[in-house]
């Protein structure tokens, strides 16, 4: 028998995709430029087994397997391969339990990350890892790729919020890693390896994560500066104190974008805005002081707030980025990072990009943690302006590595910077990857070609 004739007989009519126009839907993430194939099949596992099932007969039959979440990544890490399973956990969305006295949450992959954040504050508690997608994004695509967000200033990435999991590896069987004590260091930390593997080493079904006390009422603060460098300069004496939960910034080109898009009355003709907040019982105090170090460092208009609805409109600004720039064409979104007292040289590197190759580039990101999202507005259709886009990207990935930073912050790797992942950590850190690799998946059908 076949592996479609095999899936079509052992798992449920609901649980398998062959129709070609439903499952082109399955084929590709948001990352335009990436290339995707053509899925044999699509299975929506209902359970663990249906998954582990799907994985032991891909393993039979040497069939490459890619595990999907909602989508929403952006480096194709998630894109179908010709002839391939397309596995989208998408339908495994249950949370399973919350428990205040340690603090702990068990859900499945499928849950949306705003979800179980919502859950978490009905007992007083907060999942704290925000990317930007969290409203349509799975906890189990941010384990993925260790999503960040604008939250890791403060909190971290996704992987510090991890307990425990449970996968199933290319062959079918189970494992499970981490522990629910706050304290493990029995062997080798084979969770760190999973966190971030882009769905290469196995496929996670199960996912415990730490809660936190829920924060109490922001102070936000906004300001306005007359040039890159007074923002980046800016940037790094806010962070100096590691005492902001939040610190984002947005270049004139992203700020217009979204006053374009929201009609908010933002200063339009601004080289740069920076957007604050605090969560801590002294923010008032806080924000008075992160208010007058932009002022001492020429912004031309700042203001606080400690009104909690106030800070969430002006955090929209931020939330709208990346919906306000696409209004103008196709994007090629960007994600490095450098130490923060870099950032003011990355926000130039940025502008230069974009005037050296004559396209249009919207910055905006975590500044903060040194996390920029440069992107690139092009017409994807004009041969001419696409080329310039992705010469202007090879320059600010390759200028991000020239400032001691990384070519990806919290999106992944994918298929989009797999080619710089050598230049990045060194050819024998890279054999090691795939020796790693090799052990978790020695027919190697889990995601082939993503990531390392």
């Amino acid at each position: 028998m076949s592996l479609l004739d095999r899936l079509a007989r052992d798992l449920p009519p609901e649980a398998l995709v062959t129709d070609a126009d439903v499952m082109a839907q399955y084929a590709r993430d948001q990352a335009g430029p990436c290339p995707a194939g053509a899925p044999a099949a699509v299975v929506i596992p209902r359970s663990v087994e249906h998954v582990a099932l799907t994985l032991r007969l891909a393993s039979e039959t040497r069939t490459p397997v890619v595990p999907r979440g909602a989508g929403t990544g952006l480096s194709g890490g998630a894109n179908a391969i010709d002839g391939c399973v397309v596995l989208s956990l998408h339908a495994l969305d249950r949370v399973l339990s919350i428990d205040p006295a340690t603090r702990l949450a068990t859900v499945e992959p499928g849950v949306l990350n705003a979800t179980l954040d919502a859950r978490a504050r009905e007992h007083g508690l907060m999942y704290a890892p925000d990317p930007a997608s969290r409203e349509i994004s799975t906890v189990g695509g941010n384990v993925a790729t260790n999503a960040g967000g604008a939250c890791c200033l403060k909190y971290g990435v996704t992987g510090d919020h991890i307990a425990r999991l449970r996968a199933v590896l290319a062959d079918g069987t189970e494992i499970q890693t981490g522990s629910a004590t706050v304290k493990n260091v029995a062997g080798l930390d084979l969770q760190r390896l999973l966190i971030g593997s882009e769905g290469t080493l196995a496929v996670v079904v199960e996912i415990t994560a730490r809660l936190l006390p829920a924060r109490p009422a922001c102070g936000t603060l906004v300001a306005f500066f007359p040039s890159l460098q007074a923002a980046g300069e800016a940037i790094v004496a806010l962070e100096r104190p590691r005492a902001l939960s939040k610190l984002e910034v947005m270049d004139r080109t992203t700020v217009r974008a979204v006053e374009d898009l929201t009609r908010m009355e933002l200063d339009t003709d601004a080289a740069a805005m920076i957007l604050a907040q605090a969560d801590t019982a002294d923010a008032a105090a806080l924000m008075e002081q992160t208010e007058r170090l932009c002022v001492e460092r020429g912004a031309t208009l700042a203001m606080t707030t400690l009104d909690e609805a106030e800070g969430k409109m002006l955090m929209a600004a931020r939330s709208a980025a990346l919906p306000a720039l696409e209004k103008k064409g196709h994007c090629l979104l960007d994600d490095v990072a450098v130490p923060v007292p870099r950032v003011p040289a990355l926000l130039a590197l940025c502008a230069e990009a974009a005037e050296r190759r004559g396209v249009t580039v919207g910055t905006f990101g975590h500044a903060g943690d040194g996390n920029l999202h440069p992107t690139l507005v092009y017409d994807a259709r004009d041969p001419a302006e696409s080329q310039a886009a992705l010469e202007a990207f090879d320059d600010i990935l390759r200028g991000a590595l020239e400032l001691g930073g990384t070519v990806t912050g919290e999106h992944g790797v994918g298929t989009l910077k797999r080619d710089y992942v050598e230049r990045m950590v060194g050819k024998r850190e890279r054999t090691l990857m795939h020796g790693i690799k090799q052990v978790f998946d020695p027919l190697g059908i889990l995601n082939p070609g993503k990531a390392y």
